[in-house]
């Protein structure tokens, strides 16, 4: 019998598959498909101070290997998702429950985060830094260590809940940027955010987004993932939910051995929407074939 139960920061997580924010909605909208305890624990999707209608549409082109998406962070806005968003997924899920926070300045970020904390079926606030910085000509806060150890303190000042970083691949050097999140006081990173892409359609002559360049995920950025979960695993003391890419047991085994204490699933759940359910499935199986008997023993063994 293998043991596929980890944990994150003292949250104790019956397998290392979590559906990644944006991906998965609220989470109550796919227990129509499948009984979503099954999962090790959601992260739900986006939340900024106000509510967003998002960006204009079309907002996803598709790739090979992957999507390009510009959603927006279309979401109600805290103090909906508090009260009701949060309490109708409670109502039907019973594991543990990620938020992921957004901001566009750190007057939002605290203001969201502490609003969040006080929510008690809320187990882990996950901070989004790849927003524009308003007060600092747009330019997203994950991409200068400064600011996301800026970030990190004034967040952590009014929470008592872990809080991990959200990280952006998006940068010169990951390590800078998550050696700022540790000397924050970060309780964990999550890495990697969408990387960039830009898709033209070849009959209007135009950008196929309405924003022209988006977010790019999927299975092709599986490798970039990789090995930045890899780095940062051997930079820092913090654990670390792998991003980006994953879409079968083997990659979560994978992210594992570089460094992952669990795993989030993203633009696989867009492509079937069984994905996580079928992973957690196989994880035992594949498991068994590696002669691996408990996946705590293996994360950042790719480093020994």
């Amino acid at each position: 019998m293998v043991d596929i139960s980890t944990s994150l920061s003292g949250v104790k997580l019956d397998n290392p598959v979590i559906p990644a924010s944006g991906t998965f909605g609220f989470g109550y909208e796919f227990n129509d498909i499948y009984d979503i305890n099954i999962l090790g624990a959601i992260s739900i999707k986006g939340t900024t101070k106000e509510p967003r209608f998002g960006n204009p549409t079309p907002r996803i082109a598709e790739c090979t290997a992957g999507l390009i998406n510009s959603i927006g962070l279309q979401n109600p806005g805290i103090d909906k998702v508090i009260s009701e968003e949060i309490p109708k997924l409670r109502t039907i899920y019973r594991k543990p429950i990620i938020s992921n926070i957004s901001g566009f300045s750190i007057d939002e970020y605290v203001e969201c985060c502490e609003k969040i904390n006080a929510v008690k079926d809320v187990d882990i606030i996950e901070v989004n830094v790849s927003c524009p910085n308003v007060h600092k000509g747009g330019m997203s806060f994950g991409t200068l260590p400064e600011n996301v150890e800026a970030v990190t303190k004034a967040v952590k000042k009014v929470t008592t809940k872990p809080i991990y970083i959200k990280l952006t691949p998006n940068v010169t050097d990951i390590v800078s940027i998550a050696k700022a999140c540790e000397q924050g006081g970060a309780d964990g990173i999550s890495l990697i955010n969408t990387s960039q892409g830009l898709r033209i359609d070849l009959k209007t002559k135009r950008p196929v987004i309405a924003n022209k360049i988006g977010g790019f995920s999927g299975r092709a950025i599986f490798p970039i993932a990789l090995k930045m979960v890899y780095q940062v695993y051997e930079a820092v003391k913090l654990p670390i939910m792998g991003i980006g890419g994953v879409s079968c047991a083997e990659d979560v085994i994978e992210m594992m051995l570089a460094g992952a204490s669990a795993v989030q699933v993203g633009a696989e759940n867009l492509v079937n929407p069984f994905a996580c359910r079928d992973i957690i499935n196989n994880l035992p199986q594949v498991m068994e074939k590696y002669k691996i008997k408990s996946l705590k023993d293996i994360i950042g063994e790719a480093h020994k």
